[in-house]
């Protein structure tokens, strides 16, 4: 069976991007201080505008304003923004809920991991090139500033009886100076950009495959300028690209003990272990749990018949050797750490550095 399979990634500069970088910085500021805060400050923003709201349970003193400004800057923004801030504590009723003898889910959901050999990252193939076009990107740009931080790629890939085959096309959009003509900016791309990602997968690339720079023409306007953001709706672009589920919950903004995050990331490295140590060729497993429960309700895993042992014994081998529980995902994993800015962006599960990609 023949397949066209598509995943696409955004640069920081995106809008919604730029959303969920900010709230991250709000959350490793407060874990470096109290690493027991509870932390759902999100943002939103629009032109020269950006609104901070959410909630925050912490004893550390946060500055937000100047964390939003500060990052505002390094993202690449020269303007001055106008911010409005709404924060309350987190409700009575759920901080009673989760704080028991021992901690317990801070909200409902399902959520998933996804992992597949297909890829040195575990990732699928159309992702983990789709963030790396972006890492790319991202590197070139910050050393040329006729371009700009706002930017998109997307890649199809044709599979075939489930295996990848070859890139039938590769898209990047990037934001630019008004000066720079399309066939210059179409050329620098190509050379500094794209030809790099085609050399590191040129075993997947042939005659027939397109190459699509800018395809609208002019990209000028970027960032909040150009479009509005918020946190949480690039939750494709942070997970699996459209190849594996998701859960109904973003992940940026929120501290550990908020399974949308947390849950999602144990069930990635379940699912990562297991195609690591060639028990299955790949692996999805859901999770779903019951706000002021401190254990997932219920546990699937899916092998799609790649399994080269029973599901039998993928149950027991998972059952014995990891704890999907609230309170175990925080320790095995140490996520009261500030360690959450650096997901922001390029995927939540592309970085080998991140605790919940460790192979055991």
């Amino acid at each position: 069976m023949e397949q066209i399979l598509t995943s696409e990634s955004v640069n920081i500069g995106h809008p919604d991007k730029t959303c969920d970088y900010i709230a991250d910085c709000f959350l490793d500021e407060a874990l470096s201080q109290d690493k027991n805060s509870q932390m759902a400050v999100e943002c939103a923003i629009k032109s020269n505008h950006l609104f901070i709201y959410g909630e925050a349970t912490t004893s550390a003193k946060i500055n937000y304003s100047k964390i939003a400004r500060d990052a505002l800057k390094k993202i690449g923004y020269k303007q001055k923004f106008k911010i409005t801030k709404v924060i309350t504590k987190q409700s009575p009723d759920i901080t009673n809920a989760v704080q028991k003898k021992k901690l317990c889910a801070n909200d409902q959901g399902v959520v998933f991991g996804y992992a597949t050999d297909e890829s040195a990252s575990f990732l699928p193939l159309t992702i983990e090139i789709a963030n790396k076009i972006m890492r790319v990107y991202d590197n070139f740009r910050q050393t040329n500033p006729i371009f700009f931080p706002d930017a998109k790629s997307q890649v199809w890939i044709k599979y075939v009886d489930g295996q990848p085959k070859n890139i039938t096309t590769l898209l990047i959009s990037v934001s630019h100076d008004e000066n720079l003509s399309f066939k210059e900016l179409q050329k620098i791309i190509k050379e500094k950009v794209v030809s790099l990602i085609l050399n590191q997968y040129s075993k997947y690339v042939d005659n027939n495959t397109k190459i699509l720079i800018n395809p609208s023409g002019k990209f000028t306007v970027w960032g909040s300028y150009g479009d509005s953001g918020c946190v949480g709706r690039k939750i494709v672009v942070d997970g699996y690209g459209s190849i594996a589920h998701v859960g109904g919950g973003c992940f940026s903004s929120k501290n550990a003990t908020k399974v949308d995050r947390s849950g999602a990331y144990y069930a990635r490295y379940v699912a990562k272990n297991l195609v690591a140590n060639k028990l299955c060729k790949k692996c999805e497993i859901s999770a779903s749990y019951a706000i002021g429960i401190e254990n997932a309700i219920a546990l699937n895993i899916d092998c799609f018949d790649t399994n080269t042992i029973s599901m039998e014994e993928i149950y027991d081998i998972v059952n014995k050797n990891f704890n999907f529980s609230v309170q175990n995902i925080i320790d095995e994993l140490d996520l009261n750490r500030p360690i959450y800015k650096q997901t922001a962006c390029f995927g939540h599960f592309s970085d080998p550095t991140f605790p919940w990609e460790k192979i055991i």
